[in-house]
């Protein structure tokens, strides 16, 4: 549908080495984002189901901020991408700079609120958990909690990198976190016998680090932007508007798509711990599937932001096609290869018999949706996000995530009886709604019409 490439103006903004350069970093960083998560994961049900399920419960809230930091980061990297492909290297630093005061700012509300009402916020969301779910979830949600503006940091500056054309640089911060990750979740899990507790420790170290790190890299080596005189503290509130013209309504979308996705999370709470273990370790294995597809998106930002910046249009939607093709065939043969590797898989995280044959069930048909529908429903939508057309992809993702996902969830899984399997089903009509509105608003090309800066 998105295949017939339009040839590009000459010359060429990217030759196929620099798209190279710009993306296998990305899916090398994100295959070690993933690789944390299952380590974790597998680290921690060494301890019991209870422990994974605590995580599991804390880690989906942790997720609604973690893309919540990631969209405002990815609202400064449209802006500085755009003043990049300008050749305004003084409105880039500017926008690189505000960026980092406001994802801070608002990072650090965000830790006081959860530290304050840490226990009334899981029990708001979860209801009356099993005592020792709760009283885990409780120390862990302190604990990443407390790491919000560290990784609110970190996210804001491989953004940044990353809008620059240089990937690499947050690779290697990535490479640093998860090797500081696991290690500390070998001590403090496995040798100090400290449970959930190391975890949430682990976690914290190894984001101090990667955020320290970051900032580091930003003053030294930035190119083509360099932040200096970051303590002196300035707010510039026109261009935070720009910033939040797209950061909000990315913060917006993604808050209340995992908030939905809290919600369902808390419907899949009354099927019991055997629903929530299995539910934890597909959601784990699902992040594989989506590695390609992640990058592409992210290079889309820097590629089409870039672009649309040096008024190039015609090139935008060539680099946007040619990007899809190669998502689409990474993530196929990815996604093949796991769907004959379910079971050896699962049998990793040593579950119970019933919540590993319910996690297998899910992941089978989840492997195959994936490669057939997520690249248009969460790929596609970064061509739009990077030109600023951010309002529709917001209303789409918000309308279909209540209408689709969060109600089919109720309706097949509780009204039904198909329980877990009913809404990972209903998250498939989910994805199929999102992918029709966004390939119509691509080939309509009201997003070449929209301006960032």
């Amino acid at each position: 549908m998105l295949a017939n490439n339009p040839a590009p103006l000459q010359p060429k903004l990217f030759s196929n080495k620099q798209l190279l350069t710009l993306i296998l970093p990305l899916v090398i960083e994100r295959i070690l984002n993933v690789s944390v998560g299952f380590a974790d994961t597998i680290m921690i049900a060494s301890v019991g189901e209870a422990a994974v399920s605590s995580i599991a419960l804390v880690d989906s809230i942790n997720n609604l901020f973690l893309f919540l930091f990631s969209s405002l980061a990815a609202g400064g990297a449209v802006v500085v991408a755009q003043y990049i492909g300008q050749h305004n290297s003084a409105k880039a630093d500017d926008a690189a700079k505000q960026l980092i005061y406001s994802t801070t700012f608002v990072a650090l509300v965000f830790m006081a609120t959860f530290l304050i009402f840490n226990h009334n916020i899981l029990r708001a969301l979860y209801g009356d958990l099993d005592p020792q779910v709760m009283n885990q979830a409780q120390t862990y949600f302190a604990l990443t909690a407390i790491s919000y503006p560290l990784l609110g940091l970190f996210n804001s500056g491989a953004a940044l990198f990353r809008a620059m054309g240089n990937s690499r640089i947050s690779m290697r911060v990535s490479f640093v976190m998860a090797i500081t990750n696991i290690a500390g979740n070998i001590l403090f899990i496995y040798v100090a016998k400290m449970g959930v507790l190391g975890a949430g420790i682990a976690t914290l170290i190894a984001r101090f680090l990667s955020a320290i790190l970051m900032l580091f890299l930003l003053v030294k080596n930035g190119d083509p932007i360099r932040i200096t005189n970051l303590h002196r503290i300035h707010f510039n509130w026109p261009m935070i508007r720009r910033i939040l013209n797209i950061g909000i309504p990315n913060g917006i979308e993604s808050g209340i798509f995992h908030i939905g996705k809290i919600l369902v999370l808390s419907l899949i709470a009354t099927f019991g711990t055997t629903a929530i273990a299995a539910n934890a370790i597909a959601n784990a294995l699902s992040s594989v599937t989506n590695i390609p597809g992640g990058a592409m998106g992210t290079a889309t930002l820097t590629v089409v932001g870039q672009s649309m910046g040096a008024g190039e249009v015609d090139q935008a939607s060539y680099y946007a096609r040619k990007l899809m093709k190669i998502t689409y065939i990474t993530l196929a043969i990815l996604a093949t290869t796991l769907f004959f590797s379910t079971e050896l898989l699962v049998g990793l995280f040593n579950l119970s018999a019933a919540a590993t044959n319910l996690a297998v069930k899910i992941l089978k048909l989840l492997f195959i949706m994936n490669g057939l529908l997520w690249p248009l429903a969460f790929a596609l939508p970064q061509v739009l996000r990077a030109s600023g057309d951010v309002r529709f992809t917001m209303t789409v993702s918000i309308a279909s995530m209540w209408i689709f996902r969060i109600g089919f969830s109720y309706l097949l899984g509780r009204h039904f009886g198909l329980g877990l399997q009913g809404i990972w089903i209903a998250m498939y009509i989910d994805w199929v709604c999102r992918a029709t509105c966004f390939v119509i608003r691509f080939l309509k090309g009201t997003w070449k019409e929209k301006t960032v800066i």
